[in-house]
């Protein structure tokens, strides 16, 4: 596993935050104040209103964001299977908080406690990748 796959868990759920937020501003926008009507006629290439077009977009983004939420999902399932797979406990543990939780490396430390330091869980994660990448070239 690489640390841009351990990541791809954290990124998800900020994308999955922002399409969030985005859905609410859209559906704020929904409401009474788009009703808005004009006598002017429309164009034979304009027949949609202000208001279609905003319900056509949130439709869209509520199906993207289905799909993200599905693939986050998958993408944890799949991250929580290898961090099983990991042999140390304590190990085990950086790796949960720090890309399953999304913790920063100093909080990683805080609740794993002990005289951890930031620095230190750091190293253990990319110690372990280290020699987890070696392991599997030597064995390819």
């Amino acid at each position: 596993m690489t640390l841009k796959e351990l990541s791809q868990l954290y990124y998800l759920t900020r994308e999955i935050e922002a399409n969030e937020k985005r859905l609410e501003e859209l559906t704020d926008l929904i409401g009474p104040a788009t009703a808005k009507y004009s006598d002017m006629p429309k164009g034979p290439f304009n027949t949609e209103s202000p208001t279609e077009r905003l319900a056509a977009e949130i439709t869209d983004l509520k199906a993207i964001l289905a799909a993200r939420q599905i693939q986050l999902i998958h993408e944890r399932a799949r991250l929580e299977r290898w961090i099983e797979t990991i042999p140390d406990s304590l190990t085990r543990q950086v790796f949960q908080y720090r890309f399953v939780s999304g913790l920063s490396w100093l909080q990683v430390a805080d609740c794993i406690g002990g005289g951890n330091t930031d620095a230190g869980v750091k190293m253990i994660c990319y110690r372990y990748l280290k020699a987890d990448k070696l392991k599997q070239n030597t064995a390819g």
